[in-house]
Order: structure tokens, then C-alpha cells, then sequence
């Protein structure tokens, strides 16, 4: 039976819902209001979690998982750290996007000389290079998986991502990749299935410590190289000034910036928990298989195939996104066509630095050698690389010439300073380690 309304409550769902006088009101009008607050916010959500996720590539699980492997739940306290510093480097860039309208490399171009862009574009075509050879590693393990030779995995799929961002469909191969990725979900369900010690991992996520080894500060480097990537910031700025989001819009782009950079690190934490859980010997992975036996508690005997298939789509995924972006940047930086739609006639830099950076990635990554190592290397160069280019996002966001009230208030200034100084700091402490390596000091 339904209860009439009072002439009160009927006033109100008019005004509230703007119905005319002469139509009759409709129950439930908030709930249509509400699912249309979803579909707006769904149609700005995506540069943020996307770009969040990507650190969730071949590189990041390989190091996420080493960190479980070889030093248990001890890596935890770095992650909430790193998660705020990505916080913090993510809203920055979805608001240059947004009040400029322009990527990162355009507003590098446009506020520093010639040979400060130069150098900010070589620091950054290096790390992405670097990150190539990484997705092609991350493919060639995934296969390895399941008997598929590097030999053959690697050349296939370089051909066949060239071709499907060159003249095929890459919007529809990302989907594709996106959804392949989703298999790392089981891993938040492996982390506790896995029987984790609770106890520990909480104290460890909570309390702050260091390991004073050699080992843990490279792993530190290249946690912080595979969350906070550069050409995921690139590709943020980007990819809101591609979409049109205007100042008006940008709370909704906070929220999905905030919020991927979030959800992306709580993935890490699962992940370096059930492997940490799953693996009892404390030592670097050698080998993919490893890896996946941290999702063991979930898929059994399929273990392998369901990492592998998580694997290959998000080491795929990337070995297309990553050149895209260099290819963007450097494109953007000088001015020239940019636009996958775009033949080689006429985009002939953009596609060029593209098919560079796959046939360089493809053919460092058969070179013999421990795969997920080489994955792992090739985060701390990112680590290493990484102070420099965010140095450049925290000047951009300050300037108020270039953001107006915008700009980086005094508050969220010294929060982001800290955290650009205290990745440098690291950075220059692997560096200053491995060159001492060189004359034999420990």
C-alpha cells in the first residue's frame, strides 16, 4: 500500500527535482539524481586511475613482488610514504593540465630555456627507454610461463603493437590489455588467503624503519621508480588537457587523480603481502614463476597461467602507452604532429620516436639474461631519473604567472618540496652507492 504524500513533502520533491506544476512528481527522483552524479563523474574519471595503474606494470609487480621475496613485510612503511608523495605529484599534474590545457612538455618548452627542456627531455627519453626494455622483458616472462621461447614471444609482439598503434586500432588493443590486467585483482585475495602474519605486516605498515643494506636502499629506489614513473605524470597532464577538462571540472579530476594514485598503491601493498606470505626463503626472485606462486592460495595449479596472463597484458599495455608517451613529449617540446590517427607522411617525429623506442626496447630485451632482474634494474634507473622531471612539476605548479590562484598555496608547497627532496635524496645515495661499487667500496 502506498502512502499518499503531504502537500508539504509534495512541494519539496518538485522544487527539489525542478518538475513543472502541471507533471505529477515521481518517487525515487534523488536516486536518478544520484546515478546521473556517477555518469558525470564517470565521464571525467579515468587520466588519474589510468595513469596510477600503470605503475602496476611488468616493472611494478616484478618489483613489488622482489620486495616481498627478499625482505618480507619491511618494505610496507615505504609504500604509504611513496603513496603520499604520489598523491601529491598526481594532483599537481592533473592541475597543470587542467588550467593550462597543455601537457608537460609544451609547459616545459614554454617556461624554461633551450637547454633546460633539452635536458628535461633527454632525463626523461632515457627513463622511458629504460622502461621499454622493461614491458618487453615483462612480455617475454609472462610467455616463458607457459613454454613460449623470448626468442619468438619478444619480435611477435614488437610487430604486432607497432601495427596495432600505427594502423590498427590502439584504443580497442588498450581495452583489450586493460582487461588481460585485471587478473592482478586476485592478488588483494592471495594476500589473504596466504595466511599473511597480520600482526607483523600491520606494525611494519605503520611504524617507519630502515634496513641499512645496499639491497633494501636499490629496492626503496625502485619502488619509488616504478609508483611515481614520469611518463605516468606526462601522460596525466596530457591526457586532462587532451579530454577538455576546464578549471570548472577540475574537483571531479582531483577526486579520480587522488583517488587512482590510492587504489593503484593498495594493489602494491597486496601484492608485496602475499608474496611476502607466500615465499618463505628471503631472497631476489629469480625467475617469474616465483612471482606467481604468490597467487597460488587463489588459482592453485593455474597459478602460473593467471599471472602470466596478468602479466602479458600489463607489460603490453605499457610497451605501447610508455613510447607513446616519449613520443608525445618530444613532439609537444618542438612543435610537431602529434596524433596516432596520423599517417608517417604526416607525423613523421611522433611515429618515428615511437618505432625507435619499440625496436630499441625489443632488441636490448633479448639479450640473455635474468628477466625479472632486468625488470627491476631498469626501475631504479627510473628511480634515479625521476627527482629530475618532478623538479620541473613542482617549479610549474608554483608559478603563479602560469597557474594564477592555483599555484601551489604555502602549505601544499612545503609538502611537495619535501617529498621532491626526499626521492632526490635516495636517488643520489643509490647513485653515489653504485659508483663507489665501481672502486671497490662497499
Amino acid at each position: 500500500m502506498t502512502v499518499p504524500m503531504t502537500p508539504e513533502q509534495d512541494a519539496a520533491t518538485r522544487r527539489d527535482s525542478a518538475l513543472p506544476p502541471d507533471v505529477p512528481p515521481r518517487r525515487h527522483w534523488w536516486r536518478r539524481r544520484w546515478w546521473r552524479r556517477v555518469l558525470l563523474a564517470a565521464a571525467f574519471a579515468g587520466p588519474g586511475l589510468v595513469a596510477a595503474n600503470a605503475g602496476n606494470d611488468a616493472g611494478g609487480i616484478a618489483t613489488y613482488a622482489s620486495a616481498g621475496a627478499q625482505f618480507g613485510y619491511e618494505t610496507l612503511f615505504l609504500m604509504v610514504l611513496i603513496t603520499v608523495a604520489l598523491v601529491v605529484v598526481q594532483e599537481m599534474c592533473a592541475r597543470l593540465g587542467a588550467y593550462t590545457g597543455q601537457g608537460l612538455g609544451a609547459l616545459i618548452r614554454e617556461q624554461f630555456s633551450l637547454r633546460v627542456t633539452a635536458f628535461a627531455l633527454l632525463a626523461f627519453l632515457v627513463a622511458n627507454v629504460g622502461l621499454v626494455v622493461s614491458e618487453f622483458a615483462g612480455i617475454a616472462a609472462a610467455l616463458e610461463l607457459v613454454g613460449v621461447s623470448k626468442f619468438i614471444s619478444i619480435p611477435v609482439a614488437a610487430v604486432l603493437i607497432w601495427a596495432l598503434v600505427v594502423y590498427g586500432s590502439y584504443k580497442y588493443a588498450e581495452r583489450v590489455f586493460l582487461i588481460l590486467s585485471l587478473a592482478f585483482l586476485a592478488y588483494p585475495v592471495a594476500a589473504f588467503l596466504s595466511h599473511p602474519d597480520i600482526g607483523q605486516a600491520g606494525a611494519d605498515l605503520i611504524w617507519p624503519h630502515f634496513t641499512g643494506s645496499k639491497g633494501f636502499l636499490l629496492l626503496a629506489v625502485a619502488l619509488i621508480g616504478t609508483t611515481i614513473t614520469p611518463y605516468m605524470q606526462f601522460y596525466l597532464a596530457a591526457a586532462v588537457a587532451d579530454k577538455g577538462i576546464s578549471p570548472e571540472d577540475y574537483g571531479k579530476e582531483r577526486v579520480d587523480a587522488v583517488g587512482g594514485a590510492i587504489f593503484a598503491d593498495l594493489i602494491s601493498v597486496f601484492i608485496i603481502v602475499a608474496t611476502a606470505a607466500a615465499i618463505k626463503i628471503r631472497a631476489p626472485l629469480a625467475s617469474a614463476q616465483q612471482a606467481a606462486e604468490a597467487l597460488r592460495p587463489v588459482a592453485g595449479r593455474f597459478a602460473s597461467q593467471l599471472f602470466a596472463l596478468g602479466l602479458f597484458g600489463a607489460s603490453a599495455l605499457a610497451a605501447a602507452v610508455v613510447p607513446l608517451s616519449t613520443a608525445y613529449a618530444l613532439s609537444e617540446a618542438v612543435g610537431a604532429e602529434r596524433s596516432v590517427g596520423k599517417s608517417f607522411r604526416e607525423a613523421r617525429l611522433f611515429l618515428g620516436l615511437f618505432t625507435g623506442q619499440i625496436v630499441i626496447g625489443a632488441a636490448v630485451a633479448l639479450i640473455p639474461g635474468n628477466l625479472i632482474q632486468l625488470l627491476v634494474q631498469a626501475q631504479v634507473l627510473n628511480g634515479l631519473i625521476t627527482p629530475i622531471l618532478l623538479t620541473y612539476v613542482l617549479i610549474l605548479a608554483n608559478r603563479r604567472r602560469l597557474l594564477g590562484a592555483a599555484a601551489n598555496g604555502r602549505v601544499f608547497r612545503l609538502i611537495s618540496a619535501v617529498c621532491v627532496i626526499a626521492i632526490a635524496i635516495m636517488a643520489v645515495a643509490v647513485l653515489g652507492l653504485t659508483v663507489a661499487g665501481w672502486f671497490g667500496i662497499s
